[in-house]
């Protein structure tokens, strides 16, 4: 193919991407006989974006192995570290740190701004921190200073995302809707009502940002997880717009946690009509039904999955060792190492019980006995993924696993116990935050 044709088929290629055509564009990448830069991002970035992380990664591995003539720019790097990020892969993501670093092309604030949000959803809060030191201050745009009040929300840091939001003000850059997102989720995460509050105000009156969607969502949350849920309720009624998903949905979970089934029911009608394909809505409800004996609701809400043919969402957890994902699905027993997992599990409740563990079976909603029950939580897929961490690494090191779904109150607390008797940090990541484990206890202060 002559050269002069190469960006026409890079364009192609970035095109059929967008649209989720993969194998067109691979077969398209396949028949460029001299690739250039723009041909190995366009498909490392096509790959990120349609949520193939590991194709993704192999291929910039492939790219620094087979071409030699082809050097990333920052374009590349940046459109590789969201896989990392996305897969929690962190030891390929430093790997690829240390490479940026080697051509010069860590400095580059884009890059830099990547690698925070890299660490960040790593788990590693203190390389995000120290990518965000090394940066200029004149280097730090808006996305930058977005980017860490972010990371400190997503790790439960409430304190330290007003800190960074005030220096942010006093650097003379005016926020936007996602600098209050991260600012608001921070408050909502650690438990800082007034103080979430208190922006929701500022963010129109002085900053003149006006509420959306995620900022009520926020709110509601914020509000729901400290037990004013009638406040809560009272917000989403005086919206001036619609109430999406993602805010009834944060005032079920909230009524979940503090055992408020009459709003619960309400919160769950909208969602079965606004979302009737989430089973976990379904789920949650049926389980309060189940926590107060109302065992006919609970079946009629099964009888209702079974005639829309939907399935619970089976817990899924994985752990990177060595630079390699291992994957667990809850009660997994097809890992080569199974029969060592499941003998650590077996031994690990008397341990723990002997600590002071006290299993909840809450969580195990089902008419079998307390046995079964406490045989049900030792599987699920966090414990699994976090036995399989201490069998394959030395004493000391930090385990990081992550969740497809929301950590359970009984993983959570049997995590912490877990902690206290190996010597282990534990940095757990669910689907809403993140959970460092260390010394018998949790970052989050069992508050999420």
């Amino acid at each position: 193919m002559p050269m002069r044709d190469v960006s026409s088929w890079n364009a192609l290629i970035a095109g059929y991407m967008k649209y989720g055509e993969i194998s067109v564009a691979e077969e398209l990448f396949g028949g460029i006989h001299r690739r250039n830069i723009v041909s190995w991002t366009a498909m490392i970035s096509g790959y990120t974006q349609n949520g193939l992380v590991d194709r993704a990664l192999d291929m910039f591995e492939e790219m620094r192995r087979d071409s030699s003539e082809v050097k990333p720019n920052w374009v590349t790097i940046m459109s590789v570290l969201p896989a990392c990020a996305h897969s929690a892969a962190l030891e390929r993501g430093k790997r690829i740190h240390n490479y940026a670093s080697s051509i010069g092309l860590d400095s580059n604030p884009s890059v830099q701004t990547a690698l925070i949000a890299m660490y960040a959803k790593c788990g590693s809060l203190v390389d995000a921190r120290c990518c965000f030191e090394r940066m200029l201050e004149n280097e730090k745009g808006l996305i930058t200073w977005n980017t860490m009040i972010t990371a400190y929300a997503s790790h439960g840091r409430g304190l330290e995302a007003i800190t960074t939001f005030e220096d942010m003000i006093r650097a003379r850059l005016q926020p936007d809707h996602i600098t209050f997102t991260g600012l608001l989720s921070a408050c909502s995460h650690s438990g800082m009502v007034n103080q979430g509050l208190k922006y929701f105000n500022l963010m129109s009156n002085v900053y003149s940002v006006e509420p959306r969607v995620e900022h009520y969502a926020c709110i509601v949350d914020l509000l729901g997880r400290a037990g004013y849920l009638a406040e809560a309720k009272e917000i989403i009624d005086q919206m001036s717009i619609e109430a999406s998903p993602s805010i009834w949905g944060a005032l079920l979970s909230a009524c979940r946690t503090h055992g408020n089934l009459e709003i619960a029911e309400i919160a769950a009608r909208m969602l079965f009509i606004l979302e009737p394909e989430n089973t976990g809505n379904y789920v949650l409800l049926s389980n309060m039904y189940a926590e107060v004996g109302k065992w006919e609701e609970v079946n009629n809400l099964r009888a209702l999955l079974k005639d829309q043919g939907l399935n619970k969402s089976p817990g899924c957890s994985w752990i990177e060792i060595n630079g390699k994902g291992h994957v667990f699905l809850g009660g997994d027993k097809s890992h080569p190492q199974a029969r060592e997992i499941y003998m650590l599990l077996e031994a690990l409740p008397k341990q723990i019980k002997a600590a002071g563990y006290v299993p909840d079976t809450s969580f195990v909603l089902h008419d079998v006995s307390e046995e079964e029950k406490e045989c049900n939580l030792a599987t699920h897929s966090e414990k699994l993924a976090i036995a399989f961490g201490l069998l394959n690494t030395d004493p000391g090191t930090v385990l990081r696993v992550t969740k497809n779904l929301r950590i359970c109150g009984d993983c959570h607390t049997a995590t912490k116990f877990i902690s206290r008797i190996y010597g282990r940090e534990i940095v757990v990541r669910d689907v809403n935050r993140f959970h460092h484990f260390k010394d018998g206890s949790c970052s989050c202060g069992d508050y999420w």
